[in-house]
């Protein structure tokens, strides 16, 4: 079964960059998958915020659009979310998955917290 283990996360100042990466532990052929990156901040609903098919089509909620960027190693089975320009409510709990995402892949998030 596919896995996901996030890592990245941290504190940063509103405005810094911040990498994510999602190793991907599959079975099958990591560059079948599309990998999105959901976030889900305190009280809220985990949410979609990007996508990547495996021949590299993204697609990025609205709140992050122009600011965030998935990419995706198929060699190293990796999917990346660069952050930059990072808001406080940015701050979030940040889960890779499939899209449409399997309930039994989820892996423990990475925290971004955006505070000055």
């Amino acid at each position: 079964q596919v896995q996901f283990v996030e890592s990245g996360g941290g504190l940063v100042q509103p405005g810094g960059p911040l990498r994510l990466s999602c190793a991907v532990a599959s079975r099958t052929i990591f560059n079948t998958y599309t990998i999105g990156w959901y976030s889900q901040a305190p009280g809220k609903q985990r949410e979609l915020v990007a996508r990547i098919t495996g021949d590299g089509n993204t697609n990025y909620a609205d709140f992050v659009k122009g600011r965030f960027t998935i990419s995706r190693d198929n060699a190293k089975n990796t999917v990346y979310l660069q952050l930059n320009n990072l808001k406080p409510e940015d701050t979030a709990v940040y889960y890779c998955n499939t899209y449409p995402m399997r309930v039994a892949a989820w892996g423990q998030g990475t925290q971004v917290t955006v505070s000055s």
